[in-house]
């Protein structure tokens, strides 16, 4: 028997439930409906029903959260770190998340509302407020008594920011480097002074992207003039990073994010979120039919044209595509910045260019064979030429995104090929007339 047995009588799924591993029965709840999502969960043991609520996606607490009474649901809120809970309280109605907000705990209430004060995406609102702070002037031995009595009510211990009497931080000291030090040694002499820090309202994905990139366990999250507020920690980078990594792929489809499990998205909404990037697409999409407009004379006297339109417009399409998503990859991981404008641009341009003479070369010995030798010298030179301007523009468009500070993954394949497929077709017909001498 299977945990996605519909079939299954409530006893029988309770017993399967206790024997099931937490990681299979977060999936099942994840890919099942509300109600089926909820049943699942009134079923489990508690001790295990705590680890699949803090693992099971946002939506899916929600949808459970709707449904259990009120004293269970703040008995599993409190036991929530807050910046999950805060993620949580977007996913429900307001009048619920401000019921439930004001039953918690004071301790818990103010570190909810002070993340939930932040706009959405930034550091502040994925940030712990829980955290074990020291001072410079402290020694080993009673940093380590403050990390045992505090310690436990702490997102992480393995990173302690340095902060003075206003909390204005002084540097960070990671607990390994704590417990190998010697007990009289001061945390002065042991601290990180250039220790990065984030502003509240610093990008969520900038401060992800450097905790990934440095391998860092957790950085300080501050807010002006310096005053240290809470943390960020690996495990909510990695979140983030999945998170961001997800919309740049829908996005670079054309199309909307869900922003939840796809089976718990209604279908209306799928429809929303992609019929608006293909009517974008399809006005985009009728500079190609008025640039076949404008050369439908050029077309009636030489027929034999229209039959490489398919094949130079989809070389374009794809190799703008190719250079867009490198560009957009490389713009997201700092690889490259606005100011490699020129680097870029030169560099996209030179493959644009070999990669039109490979592919040239390859169709004028095919080509020759079967058509005139100035058909053959049309299709050879526009694809030189659409294969230089589809890598300079599917490179350049997503800096100038970023310059008009806009999403780059936006501007990339979809909307890239559909620019590429209009001009690459105007390239054509006039290095047409140009041969032909129209």
């Amino acid at each position: 028997m299977k945990l996605s047995n519909k079939n299954l009588s409530n006893k029988d799924l309770k017993r399967l439930l206790l024997d099931a591993s937490v990681t299979s029965i977060v999936k099942e709840i994840d890919h099942a409906s509300p109600e089926r999502s909820y049943l699942i969960f009134n079923l489990l043991p508690t001790n295990k029903a705590d680890k699949v609520f803090n693992l099971i996606e946002p939506v899916s607490q929600a949808n459970i959260l709707k449904e259990i009474d009120t004293k269970k649901a703040l008995v599993i809120l409190e036991e929530m770190e807050p910046d999950d809970r805060a993620r949580l309280f977007e996913e429900l109605p307001e009048d619920k998340s401000s019921q439930l907000l004001k039953r918690l705990s004071a301790k818990e209430r103010r570190a909810t509302s002070l993340l939930l004060q932040y706009p959405a995406e930034t550091a502040g609102r994925i940030m712990s407020p829980f955290f074990v702070s020291l001072r410079a002037n402290m020694s080993v031995e009673q940093a380590l008594t403050k990390v045992r009595a505090e310690g436990r009510e702490a997102e992480t211990i393995y990173m302690l920011p340095v902060v003075d009497d206003s909390y204005s931080l002084q540097g960070v000291v990671e607990l390994e480097e704590l417990v190998m030090a010697t007990p009289n040694q001061l945390i002065e002499n042991l601290m990180h002074k250039g220790a990065k820090c984030f502003s509240v309202n610093d990008d969520q994905e900038k401060v992800a992207r450097y905790i990934q990139s440095t391998d860092a366990l957790a950085v300080p999250i501050v807010e002006e003039p310096g005053r240290v507020v809470g943390i960020v920690t690996i495990d909510d980078a990695m979140d983030i990073m999945e998170d961001e990594e997800t919309e740049d792929m829908f996005r670079a489809g054309a199309s909307g994010t869900l922003g939840k499990p796809y089976l718990s998205v209604p279908v209306f909404r799928l429809l929303q979120i992609r019929v608006i990037w293909l009517a974008f697409l399809a006005i985009a999409g009728t500079l190609t039919v008025k640039v076949l407009n404008i050369f439908e004379s050029t077309l009636n006297e030489v027929i034999v044209l229209s039959l490489f339109i398919p094949l130079l417009i989809g070389i374009g399409g794809n190799t703008g595509a190719q250079s867009a998503t490198t560009i957009v990859r490389a713009l997201a991981v700092e690889d490259v910045r606005v100011s490699d404008f020129f680097v870029i641009a030169s560099r996209e341009m030179l493959v644009g260019i070999l990669l039109g003479l490979t592919l040239g070369t390859f169709a004028y010995i095919v080509v020759y064979f079967a058509f005139q030798q100035n058909i053959v010298l049309i299709v050879s030179l526009s694809l030189v030429a659409i294969c230089t301007l589809a890598a300079l523009t599917g490179s350049l468009m997503p800096i100038l995104a970023r310059v008009l500070n806009l999403d780059p993954a936006v501007v990339s394949a979809p909307f890239v090929s559909t620019i590429i497929d209009a001009t690459g077709l105007l390239v054509y017909f006039l290095i047409a007339q140009m041969i032909l001498q129209f």
